[in-house]
């Protein structure tokens, strides 16, 4: 692959600017509808995109670019608009500067096209309880939505739009400027049709000739079971509604968890802290603690155990959206000393410590001044 810099013709240090200049010079000069050789426009392009983009021309400096489709995307275009309709290179170049190329339609015929609706994101909020067994949601959008008046034609009398009377159904129009270099004909969006190409004759009074106008509804969505924070669900069709019957977008719900009461996250697991009493985690038993579900359940507590320790409770946490396989539930446990002992309670703890060997500071010493004075 011949050096990136080489190919657009500019210097290793060349700005942003420097580079944009060269790649538009390069890219009339090479492009297959001014016939040049398709291969360079290519590798051009690719040189535009790699030394464009900051973080890619940084690697390439230091790594250098083998060529591959691998390193050149795999069929990307470097300004993002292969999602918006746009059908091959002639569509990049006339997107970053308009057809440069000449009179007359492009080679691919005319520019006409409907345009689809835009997609609408909103969020919804669920409980850890809804993760676990699902739950419908209604949500409200205000989007650009049918024309209840017109049907979605755009048309009063209900005609089907004719081809626009000012692009002639390309959906751009042209104009030639006069440069230095001879007469470079440029290319925009038709203002009287937003480059459609269509035109109503007879506009709909409700809509303008949009065959859409903003609506406020609502809509009830199925959360399944097991989602996850910043999950996205798809509803087909349930977004903008496009320009004079084009197709609709789609409704994209972004699901955010309410925080729990009680219960903490970690993956599908859950995690709670549950308060034992000294006696308790020293002589062992049993504590009942509350899962998602809603359900009780009895957890045993072994003997010796020690604050911080976990206590697990299988199968009781969230679960996976793709196994339906359940998490845990973690229980912290949090060993409770007491603070408000009695005479007789007092004595007996001090009895045990006498028994188990561990001395108690009665005389106000603590057990680091005790042993300092014992080796004195």
């Amino acid at each position: 692959m011949p050096d990136l810099y080489e190919l657009l013709g500019v210097p290793r240090d060349a700005s942003p600017d420097d580079i944009k200049r060269a790649y538009r010079r390069q890219a009339r000069q090479h492009h297959p509808d001014a016939g040049g050789d398709e291969e360079a426009f290519k590798q051009i392009t690719h040189a535009y995109q790699v030394l464009s983009d900051p973080q890619k021309r940084d690697r390439y400096d230091r790594f250098g670019d083998d060529g591959t489709p691998q390193a050149r995307g795999a069929g990307q275009d470097p300004f993002g608009f292969g999602q918006g309709g746009f059908g091959g290179i002639g569509d990049v170049i006339d997107a970053f500067f308009g057809s440069a190329f000449g009179g007359g339609a492009p080679s691919g015929g005319g520019r006409s096209r409907t345009t689809p609706g835009r997609d609408v994101l909103v969020g919804v909020e669920v409980t850890l309880e809804d993760v676990v067994t699902g739950v419908r949601r209604e949500v409200e959008v205000e989007v650009a939505s049918l024309c209840d008046i017109c049907g979605g034609s755009g048309s009063a009398s209900g005609k089907p739009p004719a081809a626009c009377t000012t692009c002639g159904g390309q959906g751009q129009v042209q104009r030639v400027v006069r440069t230095a270099f001879g007469q470079l004909a440029t290319a925009s969006p038709c203002p009287t049709c937003s480059g459609s190409g269509r035109q109503v004759a007879d506009p709909c009074t409700g809509c303008g000739g949009e065959g859409r106008r903003a609506q406020r509804r609502t809509l009830g969505v199925d959360i399944p079971a097991g989602v996850d924070e910043g999950d996205r669900l798809r509803v087909t069709g349930a977004g903008e509604a496009g320009r004079q019957g084009a197709p609709p977008g789609d409704l994209y719900v972004e699901v955010r968890l309410t925080p729990h009461e009680w219960f903490e996250r970690d993956g599908r697991d859950l995690i709670a802290e549950i308060n034992v009493p000294v006696t308790q985690a020293a002589l062992g038993g049993t504590v009942t603690v509350p899962t998602v579900d809603g359900a009780e359940v009895e957890v045993p507590i072994p003997a010796g155990t020690q604050s911080g320790q976990h206590l697990i409770v299988r199968r009781a946490g969230l679960p996976s959206s793709a196994s339906g396989r359940r998490g845990d539930l973690r229980l912290a446990v949090r060993v409770e000393v007491p603070t408000d002992l009695d005479t007789e309670q007092r004595e007996l703890l001090s009895r045990l410590a006498e028994m188990r060997g561990e001395p108690l500071a009665a005389d106000g010493r603590g057990l680091f001044t005790r042993l300092r004075d014992a080796f004195r």
